[in-house]
């Protein structure tokens, strides 16, 4: 069994789940990343963290990154006789910005990319780790479908599961969607951590049947806000599933939520908090100017950091990287999603935003054939 000696490099994104009404359901990807640079060695095992979590860089085995390469490789058909990684981390960790998907995303599809094209020579053949066993495999270690998808896909992603046996949850899906070029998402980014699990236990086991029915309408008015219609959008995130059970464990972020929305700038918790995320929308509604009034007005310690939708999602690259900046535009990466590889200078924003989906998205694309893919 061999090894490549040429490193792999992934950048994978940020993501915002939720978006308000659309609970473990949607997700938006946005232009601010981790880059991981992977090697096989031949032997031990060799970590390095710049930036966020730089206190994870000793946790070995236990690192979240090792743990999905390990289960990639598993389930690939080999594992390298040693591992030496590089990680350059920018997403805030325990901040409602998908950190750990980010994490997971990263590392099966450095293992899948360091494997190559067929996986190394397993006992029973070589095992190809498809797109869709990608999805399902982060999905499984991260224990949620949204922001894995749209760390995977890049804009606007949904992510459900098939009915499986005897009603029991069966295979992860997802559909890809774009959002409206105009649409300009602001993350106001929390001082302080909250652990997600602990943001779930405030959540009751059961809700209203007129609270599901108002997040289902709200849900689908968001898609169509979000694609099509962006003056829907503060309608559209109007949400009674999760935000109000959450807001004695994060009061700062219900408190800028409701701030916000009574100005009329659409905003929600950005995934389990305590971030938000404000979605703005050129004339319909208050520009940065007033969110960053309100932000300071409640004499907390946000961060504001207006972003963009990254549209491509995990990307590998083999050699240089082109950018040192997480937060520089998509045209700085020279990979394509999903762990598609391409060598070379990369193409004008323009001319990749206008890409098919079957070159940017493998076998993905095939399966979701129809939708608005970017």
């Amino acid at each position: 069994m061999s090894w490549p000696a040429e490193a792999v490099r992934v950048r994978v994104p940020a993501t915002s789940a939720n978006l308000g009404p659309g609970f473990d359901a949607l997700g938006l990807a946005l232009t601010l990343y981790d880059d991981l640079e992977v090697r096989a060695a031949a032997q031990g095992l060799a970590i390095e963290v710049t930036g966020e979590g730089a206190q994870t860089a000793g946790a070995g085995e236990d690192h979240l990154i090792v743990r999905a390469m390990r289960a990639a490789f598993e389930t690939i058909g080999g594992q390298p006789p040693g591992l030496s990684l590089r990680c350059t981390n920018r997403i805030p960790h325990g901040r409602g910005l998908g950190s750990s998907a980010a994490a997971i995303v990263a590392g099966v599809v450095a293992a899948r990319a360091l494997a190559g094209p067929h996986g190394p020579a397993a006992a029973d053949g070589p095992r190809v780790l498809s797109d869709d066993a990608v999805f399902a495999l982060a999905a499984g270690i991260e224990g949620h479908r949204d922001n894995v998808a749209a760390c995977l896909a890049g804009g606007l992603t949904i992510a459900w599961a098939t009915t499986g046996q005897r009603g029991q949850p069966g295979q992860p899906r997802l559909a890809r969607l774009s959002p409206r070029p105009e649409i300009v998402p602001v993350a106001c980014i929390a001082a302080d951590a909250l652990p997600t699990q602990e943001a779930r236990q405030a959540l009751p086991r059961a809700v209203r049947h007129a609270d599901a029915a108002a997040n289902a309408g709200r849900s689908a008015l968001l898609v169509a806000a979000l694609t099509s219609d962006p003056a829907l959008l503060l309608d559209a995130t109007r949400d009674w599933l999760h935000q109000p059970y959450r807001a004695a464990a994060m009061p700062a972020t219900a408190d800028l939520v409701g701030r916000l929305r009574e100005a009329g700038i659409p905003a929600a918790t950005s995934g389990a908090g305590p971030s938000v995320l404000a979605l703005l929308a050129g004339e319909y509604f208050p520009g940065l100017d007033v969110l960053g009034s309100i932000v300071s007005e409640t004499g907390n310690a946000w961060h504001i950091s207006p972003l963009n939708v990254d549209r491509h999602g995990a990307s590998v690259q083999l050699g240089p990287l082109d950018a040192t900046s997480g937060t520089a535009a998509h045209q700085a990466w020279a990979g394509y999603g999903l762990g598609r590889v391409r060598p070379g200078s990369a193409a004008p924003q323009e001319a990749q935003d206008r890409s098919s989906a079957s070159a940017t998205h493998g076998q993905l694309s095939r399966e979701y054939r129809g939708l608005s893919w970017c």
